[in-house]
């Protein structure tokens, strides 16, 4: 699965699944600061899944919680997120 293109907001909001629906360790997409990162979910509630992702254009990982919207499952692996 290639990066996503779409930006949270023209998501069909029917089709964004709840935060809750994810596990921890699931792999998502997860969009910060104008693009879409690689991420696993670290925990999730009802309102926010919180993902360690990779930052582009910067070294090491971030860690962010994120409301449904911005969050997308994730099918491709990713060699330095996903061996962990």
């Amino acid at each position: 699965m290639p990066t996503p293109t779409i930006h949270p907001h023209a998501r069909d909001a029917g089709e964004v699944a709840p935060t809750d629906d994810y596990r921890p360790a699931d792999p998502v997409w997860v969009y910060r600061d104008g693009g879409w990162r690689a991420g696993v979910v670290e925990a999730v509630s009802a309102r926010a899944a919180t993902v360690t992702y990779r930052p582009a254009g910067a070294r090491g990982t971030g860690v962010d919680t994120l409301t449904a919207r911005y969050v997308l499952a994730r099918s491709d692996a990713d060699p330095l997120l996903d061996q962990r």
